[in-house]
Order: C-alpha cells, then sequence, then structure tokens
C-alpha cells in the first residue's frame, strides 16, 4: 500500500513545471490523479510518463462552466474527489520580458494574472467542496509564495494575488474545519528546478533546489485526515517538520 492509496486529486496547471512534477508523484504515491491545463498535448505527454492512474480533462480554469466539467469528469470517473492542489498561476514574466511597477501594469493583464491566480482557485474550490462534503472530507493545497506574506517592488499583481490567495485559504479553512476538510498553503520556499528558470545563467541554476521537498510536502498534506492541520501557510521545508 501506498500513501496516496484510495485518494483522486485534481491538479491544476499539471501540463509542465511543479504541476507536471507533482501530479507524476501523486500518481506514484498510489492516487488517481486528474491533470488539467489549457494544453491537452502537454497533458497526455505528462500522463503518458506518470507511473500510475490518470485521466486528463483540458480546461481553462478562469472558465466556470469548464472547471465544472474537470469536477463532473472526475466524479464520474473516480466517484469522488478528495484531493485539490491549486498549482495553475502566472506573472508579469508570463506576460512581459520584464517586471514593472504597478502603475505601469496594464488593466487588462492585472486582471489576467488575478483570474488565473484567484478566480481559477476559487472555482475548483466552489465546485470540489460539495463533493467532499458528501465524501466526508479531503484536503486542498494551494501553491502560495512567500510573495503572499511580504511586499515586493514590480511583482505587484502576482504579490496581490497571493495575498488574495492567502485569505482566500484561511476563510476556506475556518469554513470547512466542521466538514473534515483541511485547506493549506504550501509555499515553494523559492525557485524550484522544474525547467521554469531554464532561460537562467547556468551559475544561477546550478542553485536551484530540485521538486522533491515540494513534492513530498504536497503528499503528506493530502494524506492528511479530517483532523489535520488546516488554515496554514508554510515553505515546503517547514512543513515537512511540522508533519512529522
Amino acid at each position: 500500500m501506498t500513501i496516496l492509496d484510495a485518494e483522486t486529486v485534481i491538479v491544476t496547471g499539471a501540463s509542465r513545471g511543479l504541476g507536471a512534477a507533482m501530479a507524476e508523484r501523486f500518481a506514484r504515491d498510489g492516487a488517481n490523479v486528474v491533470l488539467t491545463a489549457r494544453s491537452e498535448a502537454d497533458l497526455t505527454a505528462v500522463a503518458r510518463d506518470a507511473p500510475g492512474e490518470t485521466l486528463v480533462v483540458p480546461a481553462d480554469i478562469t472558465e466556470e462552466t469548464a472547471v465544472r466539467e474537470v469536477v463532473d469528469a472526475t466524479v464520474e470517473t473516480y466517484g469522488t474527489v478528495t484531493g485539490l492542489v491549486n498549482n495553475a498561476g502566472i506573472g508579469q514574466l508570463n506576460l512581459y520580458d520584464k517586471q514593472h511597477p504597478l502603475h505601469e501594469v496594464a488593466v487588462g493583464d492585472f486582471r489576467q494574472i488575478m483570474a488565473v491566480n484567484v478566480t481559477g482557485v476559487f472555482l475548483f474550490s466552489k465546485y470540489v467542496v460539495p463533493t467532499m462534503i458528501d465524501g466526508s472530507g479531503g484536503n486542498i493545497v494551494n501553491i502560495s509564495s512567500g510573495l503572499g506574506r511580504r511586499a515586493s517592488t514590480e511583482w505587484g499583481p502576482y504579490v496581490a494575488s497571493k495575498w488574495a490567495l492567502e485569505g482566500l485559504t484561511r476563510t476556506q479553512a475556518a469554513e470547512l474545519e466542521a466538514y473534515g476538510i483541511n485547506s493549506n498553503c504550501l509555499d515553494p520556499g523559492g525557485r524550484v528546478d522544474t525547467g521554469f528558470w531554464d532561460h537562467l545563467p547556468d551559475t544561477e541554476r546550478e542553485h536551484i533546489p530540485e521538486p522533491d521537498v515540494m513534492n513530498d510536502a504536497a503528499v503528506r498534506l493530502l494524506a492528511q485526515g479530517a483532523d489535520g492541520t488546516t488554515g496554514e501557510s508554510m515553505p515546503a521545508e517547514k512543513w515537512e517538520q511540522r508533519l512529522d
């Protein structure tokens, strides 16, 4: 038996980077893993390499109908949802070639970052939670950042989105604790080597850690029972210490 046997976990942003690494790890640890992102081809490639049970459901996580269809497909295939990892996220460097102060950010770009980093999390939680309540519990893991707890110049839209995510997570934890559902933030604690930073010089990339610590923490958060930790936000290494 492996640690995530009998778990069914939805992972957003699972087509590459940290989301792909986590999806593969969850499958290896026994979970039914539902991979979602916009690119079906990329999701299929990740699923093909994952050593376990997977389901690919492409979707734009900012669209309510698409999110509902992912959850419906999961329940139809596996009967329930016990874990949700809201990993999908974007920042200014996904839209521009450099950072900008807030007053130089286009309104549409600010809205797009908030839509992916906050609204997408809200939508998936909205449609997953009733299924978790019916199934007597579950775990929600929101991928946050140290910038969700402090300011940083020229990172304004991303900072705002992660502060909002932290508040959403704590509110959700308070609302759902009575149903045996835990909601926590998992912070990488810095850069993680998942391919996202490949544009950096070799001298900088060599100091970026592998995603193993992040994956370990995520697995243990998803394996928590109804009496587990909830409403907390910590870097991956601190989560490992907390969950020992």
